[in-house]
């Protein structure tokens, strides 16, 4: 009797231990469950952009940068035509392209000058300034626009072609709010350290005209390449890079020294 009720006394023991297992568990998940209501990067995205109340600040925080990245490649005239003809022909060419800074961050994403974000991305931007660089800080546009006379190869379709130099700054967003939110304050869009933000800060010329890559363009005509050209109304639409078009494209480029200062 003395060992099987002992036996019985260890298993109560066993039981009760077992018993308690659930009980931590669950008080372990409460905290955790607790932090779900805190900002999330969406809100902390939007939060920033409305320059909410609720922010005590909100900053871009820059992890890493690259200078002289081209930008999209922008059809900056309109198209002559010089198809049927076997000769050359010179044609005037008016080119109108613009520049400002951009916030790669999701559809509809803006950040006025006098916001709070606004300003960071300003103040990020005199630090990547330099006396070799010199880059647009602000939201304002910068245009790049002159006439210019040139050769349109025969049977082809001519145009002026643009991207634009910029500096590439990628970091995160950081809100600071003024409440704490499950006693936290500071959040971050999308994460902390993440690269994934991207502002780009057009660069300038001595002269304070756009940098970047502009050449002419010449397309053979009775090709898809010319085909696309005429069925297209978007002066911006995607368009290959510069020597990238193919065997039915030709391109020249053009120094921006031969440009008119504007």
């Amino acid at each position: 009797m003395t060992r099987a009720g002992r036996r019985s006394h260890r298993s109560k023991k066993k039981r009760i231990t077992l018993a308690l297992a659930p009980v931590a568990a669950l008080a372990v998940a409460v905290p955790l469950m607790s932090s779900a209501g805190a900002a999330t990067a969406s809100e902390v995205t939007a939060d920033c952009s409305a320059d909410s109340g609720k922010l005590e600040n909100c900053q871009f925080v820059d992890v890493q940068f690259k200078r002289d990245s081209l930008g999209p490649n922008e059809r900056v005239s309109a198209v002559t035509d010089n198809c049927g003809s076997t000769a050359t022909a010179s044609k005037t060419f008016n080119v109108s392209a613009s520049v400002t800074r951009t916030i790669q961050l999701e559809d509809g994403f803006t950040a006025g000058a006098d916001t709070k974000l606004g300003n960071s991305f300003f103040e990020i931007g005199l630090k990547f300034s330099t006396s070799e660089i010199n880059i647009t800080r602000d939201d304002k546009t910068t245009t790049l626009a002159f006439s210019r006379t040139d050769t349109v190869q025969g049977d082809s379709l001519g145009f002026f072609m643009w991207s634009a130099k910029r500096t590439d700054v990628s970091g995160f967003l950081r809100a600071t709010y003024k409440e704490a939110q499950d006693g936290q304050k500071v959040f971050f869009a999308p994460s902390d350290g993440a690269a994934s933000v991207h502002v780009f800060y057009p660069q300038l010329l001595k002269n304070g005209s756009p940098d970047g890559r502009l050449w002419l363009r010449n397309v053979k005509c009775g090709t898809p390449e010319a085909s696309g050209l005429r069925n297209s109304t978007r002066a911006l639409r995607s368009e290959p890079g510069f020597g990238e078009g193919g065997e039915n494209v030709t391109d020249v480029e053009i120094p921006l020294a031969e440009v008119p200062a504007p």
